[in-house]
């Protein structure tokens, strides 16, 4: 929800920070990894029960994964080597981060860190559904509980000492953004492929049965076939020299001849 409404405008407005990153020479693929250092950095954090650096953690490992997008737009270095990079990246950030949550709460309880692997679980269908969706040529955007907002959550949870019911409202969204992003995959999967321009392109229709040329070895005539041009040709010039021709030419002159006598005669 909040990637569709407020990260293009988050990006613009960091957009003056990417093209002066370039300038210093700094790469898309090294903000990637940066971004997996914070989140690395966080999940000790966390797990040490240093909540506030892990909320400083997770706030520059989010700058990071919005500025390498942008860095890689702004100097040209887009490709499907980065883009398959950055996405990786960030999977392996979310599972990191919710690790170092489990590890935070396993000091006091044995079934809490179960709630974050739930968390980490229900994260990482939410991403293959759109991933899979687009290698089909579908959509699966938007819902209740997307990275932008899983970060934001983490951090008041964080920043608050709320952890758990932030989690389990984290958990009970997730669930509802997995069935949301089914559903609207499945309908859209069993629409019917829209018809190609051949497809709704009219049929020519057949010339008259006299130009289609017979089929070998019957009598009938193909409709799909049309005569060469050079069966054409030949046929006229059979016609015009062949000795039935010649004849009826020569018996014609004749005729003539005759006629003409008969006339001068007279």
């Amino acid at each position: 929800m909040l990637d569709r409404r407020a990260r293009a405008g988050v990006e613009r407005g960091l957009g003056p920070i990417a093209r002066g990153l370039a300038r210093l020479g700094v790469t898309p693929d090294a903000l990637t990894v940066f971004g997996l250092v914070m989140a690395i950095g966080t999940a000790v954090a966390v797990g040490t029960g240093h909540l506030v650096f892990g909320v400083i953690g997770i706030a520059l490992s989010g700058l990071g994964d919005l500025l390498d997008g942008n860095l890689a737009r702004s100097s040209g270095r887009t490709g499907p080597r980065g883009s398959f990079f950055d996405s990786v990246a960030d999977r392996a950030s979310d599972a990191i981060v919710l690790g170092g949550v489990g590890w935070y709460f396993a000091a006091d309880s044995a079934y809490l860190p179960m709630l974050a692997f739930a968390v980490a679980a229900a994260s990482m269908l939410i991403s293959y559904e759109r991933a899979k969706a687009e290698s089909l040529g579908l959509v699966a955007r938007g819902g209740l509980m997307e990275r932008a907002e899983r970060f934001v959550f983490l951090g008041f949870g964080m920043a608050f000492d709320v952890l758990v019911p932030v989690l389990w409202a984290m958990l009970v969204l997730c669930s509802v953004t997995v069935v949301h992003r089914f559903v609207m995959v499945w309908i859209a999967a069993g629409r019917p492929a829209p018809a190609t321009v051949a497809e709704r392109a009219p049929r020519p229709r057949s010339r008259a049965l006299g130009t289609r040329r017979p089929a070998s070895g019957s009598g009938r005539s193909d409709p799909g076939r049309r005569p060469r041009p050079d069966a054409v040709r030949l046929k006229a010039w059979w016609d015009e020299h062949s000795p039935a021709r010649q004849r009826t030419a020569s018996d014609a002159s004749t005729g003539r001849a005759h006629r003409a006598r008969r006339t001068r005669r007279t």
